[in-house]
């Protein structure tokens, strides 16, 4: 981190954004010592860029169809999060699975959100596939990111209930707001210096 202590985040999108909102305004509040350098998106319509540009945050677009493959992305991706001197990569809804290319740049300096309690319903659609399988809780997991899908440390997770009349999208709403909670708390970990990693195990200091 930087000699003022302040964690330098790139925030990696697809879509709304509402993660990153929560992350931007905690740290306009004070509650979070960061600052986020880029937001990058792979879809040039997503909401999130609106966000990040409301806030004065740069805004970067890399569609998938300007690089040949998945390993030039994250090649051009790297090179601009280096220039950045970025700490920490944080996903928020990116919907693009990384390459070694990418996790080798940053070693567990990469944090995504998971709308399920890994490692149960990993993948799309993890909130229709909890209520499939008929679960009384479902939540939220933050891990590091490793070659696997949905398969690094898990470094938090919080617990939401399943209701008998919930639906996909009333979950995913129920989920979200402990997602946004929940993430904030694991950058300030992160943040904090309070992290360490035990073969799969995520430390945590008191």
């Amino acid at each position: 981190m930087s000699k003022k202590n302040i964690c330098r985040l790139a925030v990696l999108v697809s879509g709304n954004g509402s993660n990153l909102q929560t992350i931007i305004d905690h740290i306009e509040a004070g509650k979070l010592k960061a600052e986020i350098t880029c937001v990058i998106s792979n879809k040039a319509d997503a909401y999130a860029l609106e966000r990040a540009s409301r806030h004065g945050i740069e805004g970067i677009v890399h569609a998938n169809s300007d690089f040949a493959d998945r390993r030039s992305y994250d090649a051009r991706t790297v090179d601009i999060l280096k220039e950045r001197k970025v700490d920490l990569v944080v996903l928020a809804g990116f919907m693009r699975i990384l390459t070694d290319v990418m996790i080798g740049a940053f070693p567990n300096r990469i944090m995504n959100i998971h709308p399920a309690l890994l490692p149960s319903f990993k993948g799309l659609h993890a909130q229709q596939q909890a209520l499939d399988y008929g679960v009384r809780y479902s939540g939220c997991t933050i891990h590091f990111v490793d070659s696997g899908t949905d398969t690094g440390p898990i470094i938090m997770q919080s617990v939401v209930p399943v209701e008998q009349n919930d639906t996909e999208d009333t979950l995913s709403a129920k989920i979200q707001k402990a997602e946004h909670k929940t993430y904030v708390a694991a950058i300030k970990l992160f943040i904090e210096g309070k992290i360490t990693i035990d073969n799969r195990r995520v430390l945590i200091a008191d």
